[in-house]
C-alpha cells in the first residue's frame, strides 16, 4: 500500500532512511529542512502487509527521488510522478530508478549516470601520514575567495555558485569548506553541501593548476572528512572520472553504486 507520509510517520520514516544515511542524503536533508506538509515538498511511503515501511518517494518541486532496499511498487511510484504536472526530473540510486524507468521512458529527455561513493572511516594509513597543519576552515568572510578559486579551475568553469550563496550556506551550517594557502592566496579547497544530522556530500574538490601534485587537495579532504566522521556523519560524493575515484578510495571512500539523474518532457509535450 502506498500513501502520503505525514509528521506522524516521521520516526518510522527516519528509522528506515537512517539505515543508509549516505544513500539517503538528499531525502533526509529535505525532510529535516522542510518536513512533510509543504506545498513544494511531499512524501509517499509504501508499506507491506505487516505495516513496515519498505519504500519512500520524495517530491521536491519538479524532482522526485525514490528509495527502497528491495522489491517495491515501481509502477505505483511512476504513476504518482506522471500524475504531477510539474514532474520533469527524477534522481536516485540506479538500482531503484531502473525499476521505475520502464514506466516513464515515454517522457524521457535525457539521463546521466555518475559513480556514487561513501566514506564511513578514513584510511588509517593515509590519515596517519597526511599533514593537515596547513589546512584552514573557511568562514563566511572567505566566500568571495573560495568562489574565485573555483572559477579559476577549468572543471568548475560552469559552476553556478555565487558569493552570496556560498556565504549563506556557510552561515547556515549546511556547508563547510577547508582550504590551503600559498603565496598569499587560496590554492586548494574541498567542501561539503547538503549537510544534515547524519550525512553530508563532499563537493568542490579543486586545486589551481600551478599547485597540483603537492597533496593539497588530499590534505583538505582528510581534514574535512575527519571532522565530519568524528561528528558521526557518513560522507558521500559523486564522481565521473575513474582516476579521481582512485584518489577518493585511497582516502577511504567506497563505491556504493551509480547515481542517476533524469530529465523528462512535461506532460503537454507528449
Amino acid at each position: 500500500m502506498i500513501r502520503r507520509l505525514a509528521e506522524a510517520d516521521h520516526e518510522k520514516c527516519f528509522d528506515f532512511l537512517g539505515e543508509q544515511p549516505a544513500e539517503n542524503l538528499f531525502i533526509i536533508g529535505d525532510i529535516e529542512a522542510y518536513g512533510y506538509e509543504k506545498d513544494f515538498q511531499r512524501l509517499w511511503g509504501e508499506f507491506n502487509e505487516d505495516g513496515e515501511l519498505i519504500a519512500v518517494l520524495l517530491n521536491y518541486e519538479e524532482n522526485f527521488i525514490p528509495y527502497a532496499k528491495g522489491a517495491f511498487d515501481a509502477e505505483g511510484f511512476a504513476n504518482i510522478m506522471l500524475n504531477d504536472p510539474k514532474f520533469t526530473m527524477m534522481s536516485g540510486l540506479k538500482d531503484v530508478t531502473a525499476r521505475i524507468e520502464p514506466f516513464v521512458m515515454h517522457r524521457l529527455k535525457r539521463k546521466r549516470q555518475t559513480y556514487y561513493a561513501k566514506c564511513t572511516a578514513l584510511s588509517n594509513e593515509l590519515a596517519a601520514t597526511v599533514d593537515t597543519s596547513k589546512v584552514l576552515q573557511a568562514t563566511p568572510q572567505d566566500a568571495e575567495r573560495l568562489v574565485k578559486l573555483l572559477n579559476s579551475v577549468p572543471e568548475f568553469s560552469d559552476s553556478i555558485i555565487t558569493v552570496e550563496r556560498k556565504k549563506r550556506v556557510l552561515e547556515e551550517g549546511v556547508s563547510r569548506s577547508f582550504f590551503v594557502k600559498e603565496e598569499g592566496m587560496m590554492v586548494s579547497t574541498a567542501s561539503t553541501t547538503a549537510e544534515n544530522t547524519v550525512s553530508a556530500m563532499v563537493v568542490g574538490v579543486a586545486t589551481l593548476e600551478k599547485f597540483k601534485k603537492k597533496g593539497y587537495a588530499t590534505q583538505c579532504m582528510v581534514k574535512l572528512c575527519n571532522q565530519l566522521l568524528q561528528e558521526g556523519k557518513e560522507l558521500c560524493l559523486f564522481y565521473d572520472n575513474p582516476s579521481a575515484g582512485v584518489i577518493y578510495k585511497r582516502i577511504g571512500f567506497q563505491d556504493i553504486g551509480f547515481w542517476m539523474m533524469y530529465s523528462f518532457h512535461r506532460q503537454e509535450q507528449e
